[in-house]
């Protein structure tokens, strides 16, 4: 889908689409984005959830955990998605596209959490679960912790600074949350395998 989003506003896959957007000429940023849109709704149609997003989401539920969601997609197909597989699931605030700066930017993360009123320690009580590294960076840079959905394409953010720990579904979450979240990026030991956290997750995952 991203490429076909470059595609649609011409530009290389080491540009940022909505960087190169909100660039433009202001005649131009409106026609830009709708075709954005187009490709978002047409993606609606083949939509499925992760896995382990049902189960984890009814676990949050019902253990009373507040959730919020930060995307740089638009507004139509985050309600799509709620509506068609989360239903009577409760987020907010849902941080949109339409939200300024964007991920990676932090400031997202940070309004949910000033949302939460949770005190004056940025987000430090919030946890950014995500699969880009704009997720990861997004949530370091808030103070969250972060925890990577790792996939054979993004396998290599496990080495990253940014991120926290790796997950291969969505509800392997809720046995961290269990036990007590430890990330194990720079944690227990000096120099962890990221990379072979990644790999061990992905061949669990096959």
């Amino acid at each position: 889908m991203f490429g076909d989003m470059r595609a649609a506003v011409g530009i290389p896959k080491s540009s940022d689409i909505l960087d190169h957007i909100y660039a433009l000429p202001e005649a131009q940023q409106g026609p830009a984005m709708e075709a954005i849109r187009e490709i978002e709704r047409t993606a609606m149609a083949s939509q499925t959830p992760q896995a382990g997003l049902v189960e984890l989401m009814d676990y949050l539920e019902g253990r009373g955990v507040r959730k919020g969601i930060c995307t740089r997609n638009f507004d139509t197909p985050v309600q799509h998605l709620i509506s068609t597989f989360l239903t009577g699931k409760t987020f907010s605030p849902i941080v949109t596209r339409e939200f300024r700066p964007p991920k990676p930017d932090p400031a997202g993360i940070l309004h949910i959490a000033q949302y939460w009123a949770l005190g004056d320690d940025r987000a430090a009580g919030l946890i950014m679960v995500g699969d880009s590294i704009d997720d990861m960076t997004a949530g370091f840079r808030a103070g969250a912790a972060t925890v990577l959905l790792v996939n054979e394409v993004n396998a290599h953010l496990a080495t990253h600074q940014h991120t926290d720990l790796c997950i291969r579904r969505l509800d392997d979450l809720i046995g961290i949350l269990e036990t007590g979240f430890v990330g194990e990026i720079g944690q227990a030991d000096e120099k962890p395998d990221t990379k072979a956290q990644a790999r061990t997750a992905l061949d669990e995952a096959s």
